[in-house]
């Protein structure tokens, strides 16, 4: 399975963008698809998760700014960013975890950066 995400930018504080994860195969036969994202200097983040059930999950930080969707028909994932601030700044990245308990496949990160 390989996933692309897609989407990042250069936006200012305050605006919006909207991420994309495609994913090679059928996205109905995974257990949780998750966004990360690492900042500069830091370790890498969790932000948001869907599940198989259609369950979503969100990180403190992001919650009522950030809303993950799914697509099953074309197999992608979304990350609805609103309300973007500087410290959301860093490269995003899509994982999937196929039933094994951990997140075994990644996609290659997407920039976001927030100017204030």
């Amino acid at each position: 399975v390989q996933l692309q995400a897609s989407g990042g930018g250069l936006v200012q504080a305050g605006e919006s963008l909207r991420l994309s994860c495609a994913a090679s195969g059928s996205i109905r036969s995974i257990k949780a698809i998750a966004w990360f994202r690492q900042a500069p200097g830091k370790s890498r983040e969790w932000v948001a998760t869907t599940t198989n059930g259609g369950t979503t999950y969100y990180s403190d930080s992001v919650k009522g700014r950030f809303t993950i969707s799914e697509d099953n028909a074309n197999n992608t994932v979304f990350l609805q960013m609103n309300n973007l601030k500087p410290e959301d700044t860093a490269v995003y990245y899509c994982a999937a975890d196929y039933w094994s308990g951990k997140y075994d496949f990644w996609g290659q990160g997407t920039q976001v950066t927030v100017s204030s």
